[in-house]
């Protein structure tokens, strides 16, 4: 009965054409991924959300090849001139201005404005195909994670989101991430995270750091350095698996 129910629904002409794409006949995407980091990345909005101190929304921003994510809250989905000001200000005086950024087809990305910045800026936007957000995955996958990380640190009413925020950001940034096989953190500065917790209960890395050797320690950053770009081209291909 319950193959005959799997046939009647394959061969339904209706129920086919609202479906969702099975992976396995989808067509192969063009990859807009590059090898160095904050050359692509991705740009959703979340929300809406509990109003905290005036924001209900948050625009992330993901690197495509370090995992890295940043966000930053906002009070609507509309990029105000103060919007775009801070995500200059916050994102791409830190990080660098990126080659592509890939958005979704909505009117608070595509406006004129906006789209007028990027061009200015020599920023190729990239516009998700319709219906199909796995062009974006990325930025999907970080929206959904750092979701849930806002929702175990924030008070039982949750608002004091925005608040919270970079606390969610630091703790997404130090979660092992499949894809490039180590966490964002590492990937990008070649070491793990300090964290308080280490600090606190005098960890065995503390102790060797008080009474290590200047000239090993030396020799040792130059050859983590020169490993880099070995691990961000092994990064780059396991990437394209997930993608």
């Amino acid at each position: 009965m319950h193959l005959n129910a799997r046939r009647f629904v394959a061969s339904c002409l209706q129920y086919q054409r609202v479906g969702n794409v099975n992976s396995r006949n989808a067509m192969s995407l063009k990859y807009n991924l590059q090898v160095d980091i904050f050359d692509v990345g991705g740009m959703d909005f979340m929300g809406l959300f509990v109003n905290s101190n005036g924001y209900e929304y948050i625009l992330v921003v993901v690197d495509y090849v370090s995992k890295r994510v940043e966000a930053m809250p906002c009070k609507s989905v509309l990029l105000t001139r103060e919007s775009r000001e801070m995500l200059i200000d916050q994102i791409f005086s830190r990080y660098g201005v990126p080659r592509v950024i890939i958005i979704d087809g909505g009117s608070h990305f595509i406006g004129s404005e906006f789209v007028k910045q990027l061009n200015k800026m020599g920023i190729v936007h990239r516009v998700v195909t319709a219906y199909h957000p796995q062009t974006n995955g990325q930025a999907e996958t970080s929206n959904n994670q750092l979701k849930r990380i806002l929702q175990k640190i924030t008070i039982r009413e949750g608002k004091d989101w925005s608040n919270k925020l970079n606390r969610a950001l630091w703790a997404y940034m130090i979660v092992f991430k499949t894809p490039i096989g180590m966490t964002p953190y590492q990937f990008i500065y070649r070491k793990t995270c300090h964290l308080p917790v280490k600090l606190e209960h005098k960890a065995h890395w503390a102790i060797k750091e008080m009474s290590l050797n200047l000239d090993g320690a030396r020799m040792k950053r130059k050859m983590q350095i020169s490993e880099l770009e070995e691990i961000r081209l092994k990064a780059y291909v396991n990437a394209t698996i997930y993608k």
